[in-house]
């Protein structure tokens, strides 16, 4: 008797549910996806109970004939994938042919599909094929799964809690409709509207139906290509921070994506920028010949793997960095941002997606008059840039870059802490110990990456002693120490001897700046970086500002406000808190009713 055997296809089938099917959220993206591939410009994803008891698809797509519509059924059976020439040139979202069978095989799956000349109705439970008959002709499909999991109860059991699951569905249709914003999408769960986008290809719009009108006003669009890639999409001002990477959207070749290594860079342009375990909300889209990724790299193909990094990297960097640069990142103190749990909310106006009813109408009023607003200021704005360039003289020298803030006039300080200042656009909120603290790293980051730093000998050396395993991991780092400007000698077997700092390091303070710095070394491995000298710059730099309750005159609160203008990014201490927060001439006026 032979030992192998061919597998049953029903045991196959059911295997492959195993990586195709996890949750009922797997369920919902094979279908949408086939939708999607199937050019559909509607696609409603009805759910009962998270989609545990049923998930109904509908799609206004190109249908399938009979025959075509039972082969759907069969493994590895597929229309998007011919040749292995093709495996890499790979334009549809779905091509494995795995996921009809999988999911038919651990569920009662209805299908109904017509391609404008035939209806085909199919029936299948557990895997097989229990009745094909005719039935009507709306073109495209629909596709109903009830009772996930029934056959195998192991898979039933570990199911999340139905607001978990919902959740997962929430968030991949919310990622599909900011990658398809020419497809409306209509998301129910128990016959409320979750999701309901308008599908008129404008972004923006879909991330005001997602985030709401308050995080809309907070998005600015990058765009721009190298010779391997182009990137397109929106990035968030800083200070709409949330907890966790779910609100950093990758769409790759119109494919939602989780990158780990490119959502990690993405944070890191807002180095800075925010606290270092918040995160932005980003939606970027990159378009890319299919030679230069693969996707065939997991089953639920959200995992892709990328040639030429570093050429993406570069390019993401450029559009993320100068978009920042030119922004003014001062928070309005009436709609600053709040942080609670996973959420980020403005002025509680703004949350995720709620399971409430959803209001179409008011919230595209709503948005049609920011869109309004925003037309009209972009149309000042050009109007005012073209008439000082008649005025301006062309053989004119270039200025020296103007300072990203205007000029604020001191005139108190609260709490000891808060320096309360005006111009006259409002009133100014500056924490004097985050401003002193932008200013020195902005200095110390300068002085350490100068080819040439000045030193002077300290009248009496510092001695620091280590621990053997410490000692050893700072003795092979020997010149990054001597490279920061230090001049020392070994002393004994585990102490060195330090006789010469940098002049930039701050006086009277040099033995805790140096116990810092080493303490720096022993931990940190990669000394090339740019985040390394970010960390000694920022650390010395809090040792070196004024704290809280450190009382200033007013002489020296313009000086310290001078000095802010001066920075290239005025706007966060090197931590990522904001330095500075406004209440507007006429959100002042409002407050007291001068202005209604």
């Amino acid at each position: 008797m032979h030992t192998i055997q061919v597998m049953d296809e029903d045991l196959a089938n059911k295997i492959a549910a195993g990586e195709v099917v996890e949750r009922t959220m797997n369920v919902v993206k094979e279908l949408v996806e086939n939708a999607i591939d199937a050019k559909s410009s509607e696609i409603k994803i009805e759910l009962v109970d998270a989609g545990v008891k049923e998930i109904r698809v509908i799609d206004n797509g190109i249908g399938m004939n009979k025959e075509d519509a039972v082969l759907a059924f069969k493994r590895h059976a597929t229309s998007k994938l011919k040749s292995i020439e093709e495996l890499f040139h790979i334009h549809s979202l779905g091509f494995r042919g795995e996921a009809l069978p999988s999911i038919a095989a651990v569920s009662h799956l209805t299908l109904k599909t017509s391609d404008g000349e035939e209806g085909t109705l199919v029936e299948m439970d557990g895997g097989k094929e229990k009745e094909v008959s005719s039935c009507d002709l709306r073109k495209g499909t629909d596709i109903t799964v009830k009772d996930l999991f029934y056959n195998t109860p192991v898979r039933l059991k570990y199911l999340k809690n139905l607001y978990t699951e919902l959740a997962h569905i929430t968030d991949y249709v919310n990622k599909m409709a900011l990658s398809y914003p020419n497809i409306k999408f209509v998301l129910k769960n128990n016959g409320k509207v979750l999701l309901n986008t308008d599908g008129t290809n404008r972004l923006l719009k879909v991330i005001n139906d997602i985030y709401g009108l308050s995080v809309t006003k907070k998005m600015v669009e990058v765009e721009g290509e190298n010779d391997d890639y182009h990137v397109s999409g929106f990035i968030s001002y800083p200070e709409l921070m949330k907890s966790n990477r779910n609100a950093i959207t990758v769409l790759v070749n119109g494919r939602y994506i989780r990158n780990n290594e490119l959502n990690r860079f993405i944070t890191d342009c807002y180095h800075t920028y925010m606290p270092p375990d918040k995160y932005p909300i980003v939606v970027l889209s990159i378009e890319a010949d299919p030679i230069l990724i693969d996707v065939n790299v997991h089953p639920t193909k959200m995992d892709i793997k990328f040639s030429k990094m570093d050429s993406l990297k570069e390019l993401i960097a450029s559009l993320i960095k100068d978009k920042l640069e030119k922004l003014t990142l001062i928070p309005d103190a009436s709609t600053s941002t709040v942080v609670e749990g996973n959420e980020t909310k403005i002025s509680n106006h703004y949350s995720t997606t709620s399971l409430d009813e959803f209001n179409r109408e008011e919230k595209d009023q709503e948005y049609e008059h920011f869109e309004k607003m925003t037309l009209n200021l972009e149309v000042r704005e050009e109007d005012e840039v073209v008439d000082k360039l008649e005025e301006e003289d062309e053989e004119k020298p270039s200025m020296e870059e103007e300072p990203r803030i205007k000029e604020m006039y001191p005139v108190g300080l609260v709490h000891g802490t808060y320096i309360v200042a005006e111009n006259e656009d409002g009133m100014f909120l500056i924490d004097q110990h985050a401003a002193n603290e932008r200013i020195n790293y902005e200095y110390y980051l300068k002085e350490m990456s100068s080819p040439k730093k000045e030193k002077m000998d300290l009248l009496v050396p510092v001695s620091v002693e280590l621990p053997n395993n410490e000692y050893l991991i700072f003795k092979e780092n020997f010149n990054v120490f001597e490279n920061l400007g230090f001049g020392f000698e070994e002393f004994g077997s585990n102490t060195i001897i330090i006789r010469t700092v940098p002049l930039w390091l701050q006086r009277a303070r040099e033995e805790d700046a140096i116990h810092k710095i080493i303490e720096i070394i022993v931990e940190k491995e990669d000394f090339n970086s740019e985040r390394f000298f970010h960390l000694i710059a920022a650390t010395v730099a809090c040792k070196a500002s004024i704290k809280a309750n450190d009382f200033i005159t007013i002489d020296e609160m313009r000086t310290l406000l001078s000095r802010l203008r001066a920075c290239k990014n005025p706007f966060t201490c090197p931590h990522g808190r904001p330095t500075i927060i406004t209440f507007s001439k006429y959100e002042l006026e409002r407050l007291f009713k001068r202005a209604m």
